[in-house]
């Protein structure tokens, strides 16, 4: 089930995000570090009510926000569509011990059909270059690749940016 996370949610979605940084960074993936996302940013991600959250067994396996906010690393991508009635995808994650059961598909199927039925005309996202793994998540997903961005508190190599045109 995929529902709003809420404030009780906090210490469980900063367990899983930690999780998946150190699982990263084990793997040379570091898309994610001890200071991002931070409980901080979880937080005002729940206050905002754009952060969702997938439950198996009552026991939360993932979560995803979807935003109209656009970053102001985008400012220079030239994206597929205006800038008008956009979604963005940030924190995708899935907790390690559940990764690789369709769950991460799962979240972005509901992204997806979250956008579809509230008339957003593309979802915009992010990932790591280093990232070979969700890279080709979303190419499988029909996203296109388009400009790279910067994180600098977070990696000195480049995040690719993608789009996906749903309603024009």
């Amino acid at each position: 089930m995929i529902v709003k996370a809420l404030l009780d949610d906090l210490e469980e979605l900063h367990t899983i995000t930690k999780s998946c940084a150190n699982y990263m960074i084990k793997n040379a993936i570091f898309q994610w570090n001890d200071s991002y996302p931070s409980k901080q940013v979880l937080q005002e991600d729940i206050e905002l009510q754009q952060i969702w959250k997938l439950t198996h067994k009552a026991t939360i396996v993932g979560i995803i926000v979807l935003t109209e906010i656009e970053d102001k690393e985008y400012a220079g991508v030239k994206w597929l569509t205006k800038n008008d009635k956009n979604l963005y995808i940030h924190r995708l994650a899935v907790h390690p011990n559940f990764q690789g059961k369709g769950y991460a598909q799962k979240l972005m199927d509901f992204a997806e059909n979250f956008a579809s039925k509230n008339s957003y005309k593309s979802i915009r996202l992010d990932t790591y270059s280093k990232n070979k793994r969700n890279q080709k998540f979303y190419k499988k997903r029909k996203y296109k690749k388009l400009g790279s961005i910067y994180f600098p508190n977070q990696s000195e190599f480049p995040f690719f940016c993608y789009e996906k045109v749903l309603n024009v």
